[in-house]
């Protein structure tokens, strides 16, 4: 399946995959940015996101969507470039076809088996109290004080918001798709098995989750150290699209021709 998605820019392709409560809509800022650079970027919309918010299907595949979609572009090199759910995905495509890819950044990762902290099992319970309500707009509320940062200017947290309400409203309508078999869970020390350059990084005001989800990725991706953008949460590239597309430069530009 062809996902919907927007592209700027020629170049070095960067695709940019978006976190689980927003949709491609969170790279805006980021497109003119990286075109401006002379880089050529991919925003798409992950299955049961924005335009991508269907009737709920069995065994989805975001990863061979995202295939399908830089083929169907004609891409066949690119790095990858991941916020949360974003970040699985990035990885997810990786395993799946780390010919094709030539680095890969990933924000704010969390594995699934790693239990919540006390912080980020109140976000949940908030969120589905919330629904279970049918408060919409508290709901919202609960994920924006969640996801961003009290640093965080009103224009972001309004964007969010707004983000956060469409995938709400598609969540009911449609229902959650479910996943296929992950990639990743195919046995142990498939990440280490990575030789894809990498870059690992966390909003400073994130949850303890991410920090620690991300020393763990980074250490089995061997990124080094994990980046610390300053001043954000965990939407840390919808927060700050200017330091977030100042790392991803430098970043792509650092890599093996």
């Amino acid at each position: 399946m062809i996902l919907p998605f927007d592209e700027t820019g020629q170049g070095e392709t960067v695709v940019l995959l978006h976190a689980r409560p927003v949709d491609r809509t969170m790279w805006r800022a980021h497109l003119p940015l990286l075109a401006e650079a002379g880089v050529r970027a991919v925003a798409l919309d992950l299955p049961g996101h924005g335009d991508a918010a269907t009737a709920s299907r069995d065994g989805v595949t975001p990863w061979a969507d995202v295939l399908e979609t830089l083929d169907h572009l004609g891409v066949d090199r690119f790095t990858l470039a991941g916020n949360s759910l974003g970040a699985l995905v990035a990885l997810q495509t990786a395993v799946t076809e780390p010919r094709r890819v030539k680095g890969l950044v990933s924000i704010g990762y969390r594995p699934h088996d790693l239990p919540p902290s006390s912080r980020l099992r109140v976000a949940w319970d908030r969120e589905r109290a919330a629904l279970e309500e049918g408060d919409i707009e508290a709901a919202v509320q609960a994920g924006v004080e969640a996801w961003t940062s009290p640093k965080a200017p009103d224009g972001i947290r309004e964007h969010a918001a707004v983000l956060m309400r469409n995938q709400l409203a598609a969540r009911i309508a449609y229902g959650e798709p479910k996943p296929a078999a992950d990639p990743l869970a195919t046995g142990t020390g498939v990440l280490r098995g990575l030789t894809v350059p990498a870059l690992v990084g966390v909003g400073e005001l994130d949850m303890p989750d991410f920090f620690e989800g991300g020393e763990g990725l980074s250490d089995e991706l061997g990124a080094g150290e994990v980046v610390v953008l300053p001043d954000a949460g965990h939407l840390a590239p919808l927060e700050q699209p200017e330091a977030f597309c100042a790392l991803l430069l430098d970043f792509v530009g650092r890599l093996p021709a």
